[in-house]
């Protein structure tokens, strides 16, 4: 039997995404003919979950963002003075990983998978109510006011806090939902504005641009509300999903997840 190869994971992920690979994705480590013993799957690639990845037999690591603290792939210019950045390149030599990046794939599917796998972990498969290019809509059966809300994701999400802005005390049954990076003002306002959303959740944002509306809805007499979950624990579900997906595509190869904690927390 022929073995699988990094490259063809890689073209499998590609058609997921329409067959085309986006910017940001890119082998950060290894080679595309490297066979494929196990793969291991992180929304980034810490010491930790590099480690995780190796103890398991994986020869493949596939995370979400990017290894060096930037969109940017391998900024090297700005980093080349800071000895941890040479050293984090030799551990991963060191590793043997070959580490895959998959990010812009996996927002380009059908329906997002980040968001998907957000989604399912909220337990709101079935109040869907629209999904747009960068959000989706929910329309929960049953009104809870935000305060509800915010319990229940971070029950569902395992989340000791997140922050919030507005009026958490009235009822909620539309939910605007955006994963990562997508908390700025021209995504989320309009879910309020042009979708009737009553919350909007999202990973992160300019914090001068949603909460600042936010804020100045509820003054002048309206209602509305934001729950910031966090860049990694908004997205880190849709990577536990990938996992699943890998697993059922590639049923003969190993395929783990590696969950990452948050690097912020509070004190």
């Amino acid at each position: 039997m022929t073995e699988l190869t990094v490259r063809e994971v890689i073209d499998a992920l590609a058609e997921w995404g329409g067959a085309s690979i986006g910017e940001a994705d890119r082998l950060l480590a290894g080679e595309p003919a490297t066979a494929v013993r196990g793969i291991a799957v992180a929304f980034t690639a810490t010491i930790g979950a590099m480690q995780e990845a190796a103890d398991s037999g994986a020869s493949l690591l596939i995370v979400h963002e990017g290894a060096f603290y930037s969109h940017e792939n391998d900024p090297a210019a700005w980093l080349a003075c800071a000895a941890f950045y040479e050293e984090k390149r030799r551990r991963i030599a060191r590793s043997g990983l070959a580490i895959y990046r998959c990010h812009d794939t996996l927002h380009r599917c059908h329906l997002d998978l980040i968001t998907e796998g957000l989604i399912r972990e909220l337990g709101w498969q079935r109040c869907v109510a629209q999904h747009l290019p960068a959000a989706s809509l929910i329309e929960l059966s049953e009104p809870m006011t935000g305060e509800q809300v915010v319990r229940h994701v971070k029950q569902r999400l395992g989340l000791d806090r997140v922050r919030v802005a507005g009026n958490l005390t009235v009822d909620c049954l539309r939910i605007g939902l955006l994963v990562g990076y997508r908390g700025g003002g021209k995504l989320a306002i309009p879910l309020f504005d042009r979708y009737g959303a009553d919350l909007v959740l999202y990973g992160e944002g300019p914090e001068w641009e949603t909460p600042e509306y936010v804020r100045d809805l509820v003054e002048m007499g309206g209602r509305g509300a934001i729950v910031a979950l966090g860049h990694l624990e908004s997205e880190q579900p849709g990577m536990k999903l990938l996992t699943e997906r890998l697993q059922a595509l590639f049923p003969g190869v190993p395929v783990s997840f590696c969950p990452v904690a948050p690097a912020l927390r509070s004190l």
